[in-house]
């Protein structure tokens, strides 16, 4: 299966208009963004979890990389309410659940294969730094160099520009936006190459964006 695997191209999906499909986990559900494989994948995707749903126990070869939408996650190493953002390198393992269930967005398969830095940044925590212009808020929640992860809040009707050197990739979380002309609704996410700024129009209740730079796949990505 190869979703969205061009990454010369500018995309945008609207996944909040994707139909769910089932997992093969009873009660979980996936909206595609990006995919090349088949159930052991790289993958983009946005996950929807049943209340008292769950993944058998399972070790993320390629590493895992997710932010909670709504709900709460769980694990056997805590609890994660909306807004938390986790990084599990290659190795780790756990049993993924949620008692009354949540929406994750997950990133499989695109760590590094020296990576091995485990990141858990519950809401609200993180690097503040200083908003660009366009937006009232700005916090890292993760940068080592190859890659910076960050939540931004931009303000009503502002227009913001992000700079893209190496390759960005961003996340809808809540509000509106306006980029090349297409509205975006929460859940949209985009991905854009090198070279190729993101220009964007908030909407007037203002947006609230995740946005990783780095390369769309490292040269050293974990190999299958």
């Amino acid at each position: 299966m190869r979703i969205n695997d061009d990454f010369t191209r500018p995309v945008i999906v609207h996944a909040a208009r994707q139909d769910w499909v089932p997992s093969p986990a009873p009660g979980v559900h996936r909206r595609m963004l990006f995919r090349i494989g088949e159930e052991k994948a790289r993958a983009t995707s946005i996950v929807r979890y049943a209340p008292a749903s769950a993944f058998p126990r399972h070790t993320h070869t390629g590493g895992e990389e997710f932010v909670v939408l709504d709900g709460v996650f769980q694990d056997e190493h805590g609890h994660y309410p909306a807004g938390a953002y986790i990084r599990n390198p290659p190795g780790t393992s756990h049993v993924p659940a949620s008692k009354d269930g949540c929406t994750i967005f997950v990133r499989l398969w695109q760590f590094r294969a020296d990576d091995r830095a485990q990141t858990v940044r519950q809401p609200g925590e993180g690097q503040q730094v200083p908003p660009r212009a366009g937006a009232t808020a700005a916090t890292i929640l993760f940068d080592d160099g190859h890659e910076e992860v960050r939540f931004e809040d931009w303000q009503a009707g502002g227009s913001v520009k992000v700079e893209n050197t190496k390759g960005l990739e961003f996340l809808l979380l809540s509000g509106g936006l306006t980029v090349g002309g297409e509205t975006l609704e929460p859940q949209a996410w985009g991905r854009l190459p090198a070279g190729v700024a993101l220009h964007a129009q908030a909407s007037y209740e203002g947006a609230r964006v995740w946005i990783k730079r780095g390369p769309l796949l490292h040269e050293d990505v974990c190999p299958f």
